[in-house]
């Protein structure tokens, strides 16, 4: 019996694909593939629509292209062609990151594979959506989960929930963030260019998207006057646009295109003196997982999935005001910093390791 029987096949639903760099699934299943390629046979779908100059040089997963783009309403057939291959290939396994095709999972229950869900953060709460899309998500959410053979909640907050939605347990694995490079050393050229002074700005990176508050978080560092430098995808909305248009003509306030490599990241990052998380909707999140890695004093907005994440010990606010009154009270407390800074690292050490959260996954298989 050849090497390929005795492993188990591993296909991997609901990414933009293999060698993609966009976000936290991007990066949880490049770990998969990092660790344990050599248990299983992987393979990811990954979207025509992407780059796919290097896929072949990607170690330890296979590539299967489909010809739809992952997000939008195209999501939903992507998610569909992909386990619908997957199950007439015999996988073993389908992880299927994301609801977009959880109403067709009655359907895949027919046959032999076992389908695991990472269903996110409450999908179908994002404001960018419209009713009917939400509705959508929320029965694809509740088909998805009731028809798995397992569920992994990235928090719980999220496991509590989808307890008490659905009567249905799910397995907590929230993601790694010692893939971050820390004492990085920013340099003077990136200060200079900047107009930044290391350790004496605050940063946020984020998806630009009204869920994450970001007319809060620019409002009140206009307000205070402290630098803030803001990355993110600003040009793939109106909204964006807008924000930026609106908020970029203050000195104070640096608002950065979207930065894909990790040193460039964690340089700029690692050496600020306040991390703002302005995340209102979704589990656990990997921006602030990689800023508690890195030691960083975390401000975080107060939602449950946030305190679950950081574990209560984190800064909080729920509006401007309180974030005003926080970010000044705490800008020249160097102990109080401090101690934030210990807590978030130690919170992570203990939970956020890769490979802690790639034996969970390797267990749900």
């Amino acid at each position: 019996m050849n090497e390929h029987k005795i492993k188990k096949t591993i296909y991997i639903v609901g990414t933009n694909g293999l060698g993609v760099n966009y976000g936290g699934w991007d990066k949880l299943v490049s770990k998969i593939i990092e660790k344990s390629s050599k248990k299983y046979n992987i393979y990811v779908y990954t979207s025509s629509f992407e780059d796919l100059t290097h896929t072949h040089k990607i170690v330890g997963a296979k590539p299967i292209i489909i010809p739809l783009k992952a997000n939008g309403y195209q999501s939903i057939l992507y998610d569909f062609f992909s386990m619908l291959h997957a199950v007439f290939n015999k996988a073993d396994v389908i992880l299927v990151l994301g609801l977009s095709g959880g109403i067709f999972f009655p359907i895949f229950k027919l046959f032999k594979s076992k389908v695991v869900l990472n269903p996110d953060g409450a999908e179908w709460k994002r404001t960018k959506w419209s009713f009917l899309i939400k509705q959508y998500l929320k029965l694809s959410e509740a088909v998805g989960v009731i028809f798995s053979d397992l569920v992994i909640s990235d928090n719980n907050v999220i496991k509590n929930d989808i307890k008490k939605s659905y009567s249905v347990s799910s397995v907590v694995a929230e993601y790694g963030g010692d893939h971050v490079k820390e004492n990085i050393t920013i340099k003077d050229e990136t200060l200079k260019k900047l107009n930044l002074k290391e350790n004496r700005y605050a940063f946020k990176v984020c998806r630009i998207v009204p869920e994450n508050n970001l007319n809060i978080v620019l409002d009140a560092f206009l307000k205070i006057n402290k630098k803030l430098v803001l990355v993110g995808n600003w040009n793939n909305s109106i909204y964006g646009i807008n924000l930026k248009k609106e908020f970029s003509v203050h000195k104070n306030l640096i608002l950065l295109d979207p930065i894909y490599d990790q040193s460039t990241l964690d340089e700029l990052r690692g050496n600020c003196r306040l991390y703002i998380h302005g995340h209102s909707v979704g589990g656990t999140n990997p921006s602030l997982v990689e800023a508690m890695y890195l030691s960083l004093c975390c401000i975080v907005f107060d939602v449950n999935y946030n305190r679950e994440t950081t574990n209560n010990s984190a800064g909080y606010f729920k509006n401007k005001e309180d974030l005003c009154a926080l970010v000044s009270e705490i800008w020249e407390d160097d102990e109080r910093i401090s101690l934030i800074r210990d807590s978030m690292k130690q919170i992570a050490k203990d939970k956020y390791s890769w490979i802690r959260i790639i034996n969970i996954y390797e267990k749900s298989f």
